[in-house]
């Protein structure tokens, strides 16, 4: 090799195509240029190492002992290169941030950290949380997602507390327990609340499922689910009580009163989650921002399912 000669990378891509399809031919269809075009690129490639790379017959390209030699290094090449394209491309693209709905706390979250951190190019996507944010984060079409999660996630993925949402009672102003600053838990025992946006098979209806049956409260998911207008209209009617966030913005009425549960208060656990080889450049500040945002459970007023303790009081 000529002293001060620099590798061509398109080159030294023919070449490693060349080494996996063994065929000129096929390695040029995958590359999408001609095969006397890949024949060149090798024979320049060849002419600036001064060695022969492939020994050509009827069964197809083989390696030479040179070729044996360069062939891992010129794989680490390749590597490298589509390392610095997708970090180019990671910074030119915004962060996508996954949350189960826009009316939801995690919102707040994130555009706090949109506020705060200077240089955030942010897009929001909702989806239906844990039933598809493990596989789009694997995928890479989002880069990180806040939901409820316990237990062990799936591979590559990684977890870190969010925050703790406490819950309210939602009732019309005709209702007895509008006139309450608060409720305890234990004035719930047989009281049934609706919550027809509880889907089957949900994080958070399985929550909900968990605190109906710590405190002997029936939730009511029955449907259909016509969204948040209708959901407050049903309240305000009176036939009905909901539960919600406190921090959940629903759509305003007068007529509705929004009343802290206590004693204890359930609050509902969201945690932040990302796939391990996610290098998008925002996404260590989003977890950083996170962590240090969140706020210690507090066991002796505060009530979590029994599957959710583990992580939260590792974080306190």
């Amino acid at each position: 090799m000529q002293e001060g000669a620099d590798l061509d990378l398109a080159a030294v891509r023919a070449f490693v195509a060349v080494t996996e399809d063994h065929y000129f031919s096929e390695a040029a269809a995958r590359l999408g240029i001609t095969q006397q075009a890949i024949s060149k690129r090798i024979a320049r490639l060849e002419a600036d190492l001064g060695v022969r790379l492939f020994l050509r017959s009827r069964s197809g390209a083989g390696l030479t002992a040179d070729g044996r030699a360069f062939l891992p290094h010129a794989r680490a090449l390749t590597s490298i290169a589509d390392q610095a394209l997708q970090a180019l491309r990671d910074r030119s693209r915004r962060l996508r941030v996954d949350v189960l709905d826009t009316r939801l706390a995690s919102l707040d979250l994130v555009r706090d950290f949109h506020q705060t951190i200077e240089g955030t190019d942010i897009e929001v996507i909702t989806s239906n949380g844990l039933r598809s944010a493990p596989a789009s984060l694997t995928q890479g079409t989002i880069d990180a997602a806040f939901a409820r999660t316990t237990g062990p996630l799936a591979d590559g993925l990684r977890s870190t507390p969010a925050f703790l949402e406490p819950n309210c009672l939602i009732v019309g102003m005709d209702h007895p327990l509008a006139a309450e600053r608060e409720v305890p838990m234990e004035r719930l025992s047989g009281v049934t609340v609706w919550m027809p946006g509880n889907a089957p098979g949900s994080e958070w209806g399985e929550y909900y499922r968990l605190l109906g049956a710590e405190f002997d409260v029936h939730i009511d998911t029955s449907g259909p689910d016509f969204g948040w207008e209708h959901y407050v209209a049903e309240i305000v009617s009176g036939a009905r009580i909901g539960m919600t966030g406190e921090r959940c913005r629903l759509p305003w009425h007068p007529r509705t009163a929004r009343i802290p549960l206590v004693d204890p208060c359930p609050v509902y656990p969201t945690s932040l989650l990302w796939h391990h080889q996610n290098h998008h450049p925002l996404l260590r500040s989003l977890i950083r921002f996170t962590e240090s945002r969140f706020p210690p459970y507090d066991p002796t007023r505060q009530w979590l399912p029994a599957p959710d303790r583990p992580a939260f009081e590792a974080s306190s």
